[in-house]
């Protein structure tokens, strides 16, 4: 793709890009939502595609640009900015190699442990290892609890702690029924949940204030994530100082380290010990307006309407060649 000068986006036909089969659909589909809403309220022309019904490939006759609003496996990591490439279609965010490293958790973590960025440790489940193997594994590296996820995969889904062996044995058992072909278990760090944001705006990359929350379950699951009820947040962070710009630091350090283009999210613990740890990275944040990036940017003065439009022009802002 080559760069060009950034039009008036007053001009284009924007295609916001949400839902498709991933099990994140409903997420992006509010995704899709809140963004399509807000740049029609804007006065742009603008269109909510559903590329479980419509595959990129048939854009090129309805829209200019593609605002990327997908969430999770085949949307989040690279295929569908793949299928944008060679269409020739300008979309929002990172191209295809920065998609892929951030969505898949391990090959993310190996990047971060070379370059000395603190992350939990951890050991991927291999479904060609016997559980008696991971538990071995688990129990001579990791001890704990332990935290298992998808591999690739947000929002917390199918994601929970295992506080001991048995436990961890069933939820390993039941991964062969969930839709993720791979999981991982982590080294559990209590502490707070934390996110940076980035976004390039007006030609520089902004680091946006630290957002914290307190979850009122076990962890910052799904449910919580989705009933404000469950969580108490707060944007800026109140976490001190000091912990709050090494994460402003790292996280634009990741943003360079993966080859991140136009936005950026990243994950972090807090521990009580003062151990501030990458969890992992999202090239398409959810861009809901009652969702994390929005929150930070308005606490950055960056208004919701004004975020979006920003983003829609990171379309026009990648190098010459992205890979």
């Amino acid at each position: 793709m080559t760069p060009t000068t950034v039009p008036d986006i007053a001009t284009l036909r924007i295609g916001v890009l949400c839902g498709g089969d991933s099990p994140e659909r409903p997420g992006s589909i509010a995704s899709g939502e809140h963004a399509a809403k807000a740049l029609a309220d804007a006065g742009l022309t603008t269109e909510l595609i559903d590329i479980a019904e419509t595959p990129p490939s048939a854009l090129a006759d309805r829209i200019d640009v593609a605002l990327l609003g997908l969430h999770g496996l085949h949307g989040e990591d690279g295929k569908v900015q793949g299928a944008l490439e060679v269409a020739g279609m300008p979309y929002t965010g990172s191209g295809v190699l920065a998609s892929a490293l951030g969505m898949h958790k391990p090959t993310f973590k190996n990047l971060l442990t070379f370059a000395h960025i603190d992350t939990p440790h951890w050991t991927v489940i291999d479904p060609n290892i016997s559980t008696e193997s991971t538990l071995s594994v688990v129990r001579n590296t990791l001890g704990y609890p332990v935290f298992v996820k998808p591999s690739s995969g947000g929002g917390s889904l199918a994601a929970g702690i295992a506080h001991d062996e048995a436990t961890l044995r069933r939820m390993i058992e039941a991964t062969i029924h969930d839709p993720y072909s791979e999981y991982m278990v982590e080294e559990y760090i209590p502490g707070i949940p934390c996110t940076v944001g980035l976004i390039e705006a007006n030609g520089r990359l902004v680091t946006l204030p630290v957002h914290d929350v307190e979850s009122k379950n076990a962890f910052y699951d799904y449910e919580a994530k989705h009933n404000p009820n469950l969580r108490i947040e707060h944007c800026p962070s109140i976490l001190p100082a000091t912990a709050t710009e090494s994460m402003q630091y790292i996280a634009r350090r990741v943003f360079r380290m993966i080859g991140a283009h136009g936005v950026l999210r990243v994950d972090f613990m807090a521990g009580a010990n003062g151990r501030v740890t990458v969890l992992e990275c999202n090239t398409l944040p959810g861009l809901s307006q009652r969702g994390n990036l929005a929150t930070m940017a308005k606490a950055g003065g960056i208004p919701y309407p004004v975020l979006m439009q920003h983003i829609v022009k990171t379309a026009f802002t990648k190098p010459a060649y992205l890979p």
